[in-house]
């Protein structure tokens, strides 16, 4: 068998590297923000792209969720949309206001609650010509009980959730 002989130096190296990665670690952490405001979109977990990747401007018109294509993508405010053709994509770039989900696409139920969520593409809304998503069927049955007390209960909490 043979048996390995670490000398006092060698020790002493790797005690100095450990305590220098942890006074690091520490800086670091102590230098964050107390407390990282969210995104203004909602995207994934490592990803930038909004909607789930669904095309919002096929609510509207086909009055259902359609995936988008990255074949026919548009980076928006530091976010990437998709949409399902280019006549959707160009209509966005004229007037993405008009299109893009209220909230950021945060769930709107969410929203008049006092925080986000995540949203499902296939959980949405659209009221007096706005887009609203919400987490899923149970909160869309939620949501579906008093749309306009929600919407003014979100719209005077956004973007304040976000902090």
């Amino acid at each position: 068998m043979t048996r390995v002989h670490h000398r006092p130096r060698d020790l002493r190296l790797a005690i100095e590297i450990i305590a220098s990665i942890l006074v690091l670690v520490v800086a670091l952490v102590a230098a964050a923000p107390a407390h990282a405001s969210k995104d203004k979109v909602y995207t994934s977990l490592f990803s930038n792209v909004a909607v789930s990747g669904y095309d919002p401007v096929a609510y509207f018109r086909e009055g259902k969720p359609v995936e988008g294509s990255s074949a026919f993508e548009l980076e928006h405010e530091g976010y990437t949309y998709r949409f399902a053709n280019q006549t959707n994509l160009d209509d966005f770039i004229a007037d993405p206001e008009a299109f893009a989900p209220q909230y950021g696409g945060y769930c709107a139920w969410a929203v008049s609650q006092g925080y986000t969520a995540s949203a499902d593409p296939d959980n949405w809304t659209i009221v007096d010509g706005k887009l609203y998503l919400n987490y899923n069927d149970d909160v869309q049955s939620t949501w579906e009980t008093d749309i306009p007390g929600f919407i003014e209960k979100a719209d005077s909490n956004w973007p304040k959730v976000l902090q």
